[in-house]
């Protein structure tokens, strides 16, 4: 299999780049650097199937070209992290509505399969626990920027599934929550990588709110192998799936975990949203997915629990 990957110097789009070569597949990565990083695709730039392009899909004729070459596109690329979508709103929507806009467009002549990597954002305000993937989504106010990032994700679903049923171009959406592991920063509000970086430094470890906010993560190995996994199963085409983990934890007993498990003396504050963030600044009492039907698809199931990611993930920013 050849398989292009859009932001694919990423996090996430590295370890599936990884996990694609280890299976013996060809991988092409497509990213302009704006989050991802060369650092972690280093150690791929010598495999002899691999590749790497460091440029934008709005680039409509390389993307063109980049796709004709492609077996499956797994599209990655976005505006990533609470602060980024924040501070830059307008670029936010833009790369997620145009880029996937340009993906699909391309994919579409050649009817090349496309995996779009949606988010639990989508969700918003929901209160209907746990959010399933055919629940109705609650968004918030057009004024508050925070939910940018939602709504554009949500127009990309929308879209890979007009174009679905439209042209019958084969498309999956994969809802990812909170994916974590080594090579995550904590540059753009990533919670996990922040907190080990600031107790590791010493440094306070910032809570934003009241810390009673719950989540569940997610071990990026789980994800690629989720990735994988429903682009060889024909039967997933045209459906959403969740992708996440079930057990939740809140920020303040995340805190606590990572001050015991890095034995930092770093002191533990909470900081009001808005001085996080923005005034008015909402965010979610509660984000945990229901994920049977993915499991019923292709028998997913986490394997790797918050406590081993934690110890990954410090392994990794200690050197």
């Amino acid at each position: 299999m050849r398989a292009l990957i859009t932001g694919g110097a990423g996090f996430v789009g590295s370890h599936l780049a990884d996990a694609l070569l280890a299976a013996g597949h060809h991988v092409h990565i497509l990213d302009d650097l704006s989050t991802g990083s060369v650092a972690n695709i280093a150690h791929l730039k010598s495999h002899p199937q691999f590749g790497y392009t460091i440029d934008s899909v709005s680039n409509e004729p390389l993307l063109a070209e980049l796709t004709d070459g492609a077996d499956v596109v797994y599209h990655l690329a976005a505006a990533v992290g609470v602060k980024k979508i924040v501070e830059e709103p307008v670029a936010t929507i833009e790369t997620n509505v145009h880029g996937t806009e340009v993906v699909l467009r391309q994919a579409n002549k050649k009817k090349r399969l496309v995996v779009v990597a949606s988010t639990s954002e989508v969700y918003g305000k929901s209160t209907d626990f746990p959010f399933r993937e055919d629940a109705d989504l609650v968004m918030g106010p057009t004024h508050k920027h925070r939910w940018a990032y939602a709504c554009s994700k949500a127009m990309d679903e929308f879209l890979a599934l007009a174009y679905f049923k439209e042209r019958r171009l084969p498309v999956v959406i994969v809802r990812l929550f909170n994916t974590v592991g080594p090579r995550q920063t904590g540059e753009y509000g990533m919670v996990i990588p922040t907190f080990v970086r600031q107790a590791l430094l010493g440094h306070p470890i910032t809570v934003h709110g009241d810390g009673q906010q719950l989540r569940s993560f997610t071990y990026v190995g789980d994800v690629v192998g989720a990735l994988i996994a429903l682009a060889q199963e024909p039967r997933a085409i045209g459906q959403v799936f969740n992708v996440g983990h079930g057990d939740e934890i809140s920020m303040l007993a995340l805190a606590g975990k990572v001050k015991a498990l890095t034995g930092s003396a770093s002191e533990i504050v909470r900081i009001p949203y808005d001085e996080a963030y923005e005034s008015g600044f909402e965010d979610m009492a509660r984000r945990v997915p229901d994920i049977s039907r993915i499991k019923a698809m292709i028998g997913y199931e986490p394997r790797v629990g918050l406590d081993q990611v934690l110890a990954e993930v410090i392994a990794a920013m200690r050197g």
